[in-house]
Formats: structure tokens, sequence, C-alpha cells
């Protein structure tokens, strides 16, 4: 009779977070960051239907990381679960926290069970207030730890170095048109060179306080990008290279060389 095989606990717990990170991190980065008028969120995302940033209710909006399957599914379940909390309540009583603490006991749950593989998730949940300093922003791990963000907060992809560039030149009071600018240009910073991306691939969504309306979430289409973006936003042309002169025929002419 053979006999079973046994993995300690903690080995299990690792091989697991193992399995999630490196899944999480063939995704491109997401950024969430804090403005003058709310919280602004921008991914590098070629795809015009896949969503990595969507509303979850008036004030509240989610971005996600990883596996989409995974993630939609996530973010169907919390509109489910806010517009039965709004309905059965009041429209004030779905906070973002309530929905940090719904995602973290889901995700731990399945992170801890033996019966099924974790999710190769990252999410943000964010909430904007009245004025900026009752916005909150929560990032929420593979294993359900919620962390209560500040300012920005980057994940997936090449985290380290967004966020290392991030916190060098990141203001909580700019406003829109230079925190998008910074916000870009992190994205497309690296440790060898910096490139910069097309505004069609970038996906680019606020939660915006200023808003008339009572949902205060907005998408921010291709043609506004290039306006917010300006040249900077502009993709980088190849260099030119120098005219070629014609070759002096020996006549030592007196008129000076033409520059390039």
């Amino acid at each position: 009779m053979s006999m079973p095989f046994y993995v300690s606990p903690e080995q299990l717990m690792k091989d697991r977070a193992d399995f999630a990170r490196k899944g999480i991190a063939r995704g491109r980065s997401v950024v969430a960051v804090q403005y003058a008028d709310g919280i602004l969120f921008v991914s590098e995302n070629p795809s015009q239907a896949l969503h990595k940033v969507s509303e979850i209710y008036d004030r509240i909006a989610f971005a996600a990381v990883g596996r989409y399957n995974e993630f939609e599914n996530l973010r169907i379940a919390g509109v489910r679960l806010a517009d039965m909390r709004g309905y059965a309540y009041d429209r004030r009583d779905v906070t973002g926290r309530g929905l940090a603490n719904a995602y973290a006991q889901t995700l731990g749950t399945i992170f801890s069970s033996g019966g099924e593989k974790p999710y190769e998730v990252e999410i943000f949940v964010a909430e904007i207030g009245d004025t900026a300093a009752d916005d909150q922003l929560y990032r929420l791990t593979y294993d359900g730890q919620v962390n209560d963000e500040h300012g920005f907060a980057v994940m997936g992809g090449a985290a380290d170095v967004v966020g290392a560039y991030l916190k060098e030149r990141h203001t909580d009071s700019a406003p829109l048109a230079d925190a998008l600018a910074v916000t870009v240009a992190a994205l497309g910073h690296t440790d060898s060179e910096d490139r910069v991306i097309p505004v069609d691939d970038l996906e680019v969504a606020v939660l915006d306080r200023t808003r008339t309306q009572p949902r205060k979430f907005s998408r921010i289409r291709p043609a506004r990008l290039e306006q917010l973006l300006g040249d900077r936003g502009a993709a980088v042309s190849a260099p030119q290279e120098p005219p070629v002169l014609p070759a002096s025929d020996g006549g030592g002419s007196d008129e000076p060389p033409i520059a390039p």
C-alpha cells in the first residue's frame, strides 16, 4: 500500500502564493492616483472591449489586473452586491470599505481552500468623497489582504519600477492633465529606456467629484486624451537621417557649406 503524498501547510501556501504572483506579474500595470478633483485610473490596454477599469456604483470604481475571467466575475458580484444593498437600504449605505471587505473575504476563502486554484488577480476598490481627504483607495491581493493606499498605488507588471517613478513626481493636488501626463510616463518608464505609449493603447477613467451627476465615474476617450496629453502624448518619431551633401568637384568654391 503506497503512502499518501504529504505537503506541509507552509509549503502549500507558499506554492499557491508563488503561482498567483506569477500570473499577476504577466499582466500590464494598472495605476490609480489621486488628483485635485478625484481619482485617476490609467492602464495600458489595447483592447477596446475587455476593460480593466469599471464602475461599481455612484462613487465607487473597480480596477483589476490578472486573469480577465476571474476579475470579471468579481466585478459582476460587486455590482450585484452594491445594487442589492442600495435597493434594500439606501444608496449612501453602499461604501467602498464594505465592498473591499466583501472582496477580501471571497479572495481569502478561495486562496485558503485546497479544492481550487487561487485567483490570479489583484484589484483596486476606490471611492471618492466630498473632499480629497475623504477619498478612499483599497488594494486587495490574491490572498484577501487589504491595503489602504494614499496618493497613488500600482499593481501588476513592473509595479516596483512604476511606483518608484511616481513616488518622485506625483502630487496629490495636481490637475488632471498633469496627473495624467506623469502617470502615462510612469507606465512607459523602464530601467533601460522610456517609451511613449500610443493613445489608442491607453485605458483611462476617472472618479470626478466635480460632475453634477450622481454617478461620478467617467471614461476618457482617445480624442480627449490627445487634448489632455498634448505633445506629451504624441508618439516619438524616428530620427531623420541628415541630408547627403553633394560631393565637392574640387573647384574650390568660396560658398560656405550648407549645414544639414
